[in-house]
């Protein structure tokens, strides 16, 4: 017999769950250790910062352009 699969139960975000968001999203802190600590997949943390209007986990610094030798 198949394992049954885990019932999934949405929670509702607090007004701490969302000041924990704010500050992870300050401090850049990588979206896999996040869902680790708040027991939280990935899509309902981004669903959810972008609500908010913020960006989450790691940013790649912006690309250097090449000076050209003259």
């Amino acid at each position: 017999m198949a394992k049954k699969a885990k019932k999934r139960v949405a929670r509702e975000y607090t007004k701490a769950d969302e000041k924990e968001l704010r500050a992870h999203s300050k401090a850049k802190t990588p979206v896999a250790k996040i869902v680790k600590l708040t027991k939280r997949t990935e899509g309902s943390l981004r669903q959810k910062a972008r609500k908010l209007g913020i960006k989450l986990g790691h940013r790649r610094p912006a690309k250097k352009t090449a000076k050209k030798k003259s």
